[in-house]
């Protein structure tokens, strides 16, 4: 029920605003960019190598990314859920002191520390997972503008099979087989994504810039998992 409320929310707001969900999701980007640049600028006397909020950065795509899946449709619950569990545990701690916790870097650190960075409910996990979620949608939506004559689930599987499928058991495996028999159309897909406010030279544009804006927080996510040895970790 919250789900369906929080989805009828988010249509009625992109309606009102004119926008798709590629470029709500990077204005609320670069707004969580020019907050950080204020911060900085407010503490640059204090602490010269202050960092953005890579964890607020995080968080934010992975919510945007819950709204494209659900453009997909119930075929990839699955992975909604995952990413979902995710983000809650990556805010919980993150709301515990939001500035110890404001890069990933930190958080990832503290826990190889510990000892904890491997267990299953680790803030570890959870960023690894979420990043690799993130790569699967950079993957499927990237493949939309170079394959044209790709059926949706063609590409779907392929992105899965490059971004995801490496890390996954034969239980998730198996879910994701199930799923792919759902897929809708592509065009159907592209539609939702669009909405009634764009043609489709402004949504690959939007794509284009998602896919630049994104790109450089998996890599910086990517360069701590493989110091810490933790980028080829699988699923339990």
């Amino acid at each position: 029920m919250e789900r369906e409320r929080e989805k009828m929310e988010r249509e009625r707001e992109k309606m009102e605003s004119g926008k798709s969900e590629l470029r709500m999701a990077m204005e609320e980007l670069c707004l969580l960019s020019s907050r950080d640049a204020e911060d900085h600028q407010q503490e640059q006397e204090q602490e010269q190598q202050q960092q953005r909020s890579s964890t607020m950065d995080l968080l934010c795509v992975s919510k945007q990314l819950l709204h494209v899946l659900d453009e997909i449709g119930p075929t990839l619950l699955v992975l909604r859920q995952d990413i979902q569990q995710n983000i809650q545990r990556l805010e919980d701690l993150h709301a515990r002191d939001p500035s110890k916790y404001a890069s990933l870097t930190a958080i990832v650190t503290e826990e190889v520390e510990e000892g904890m960075s491997k267990k299953a409910n680790s803030c570890t996990r959870a960023t690894i997972w979420l990043s690799r979620s993130m790569n699967f949608s950079l993957h499927l939506l990237e493949s939309l503008l170079k394959n044209p004559e790709t059926s949706l689930k063609e590409i779907v599987e392929e992105a899965y099979k490059i971004t995801l499928k490496p890390y996954h058991g034969w239980i998730s495996s198996a879910a994701y087989r199930v799923a792919l028999e759902l897929i809708p159309d592509r065009e159907i897909f592209i539609q939702l994504l669009m909405g009634n406010c764009q043609d489709p030279e402004d949504f690959a544009g939007d794509v284009m810039i998602f896919i630049s804006i994104v790109q450089p927080l998996l890599e910086e996510i990517n360069t701590i998992l493989v110091k810490h040895k933790l980028d080829r970790l699988k699923s339990t």
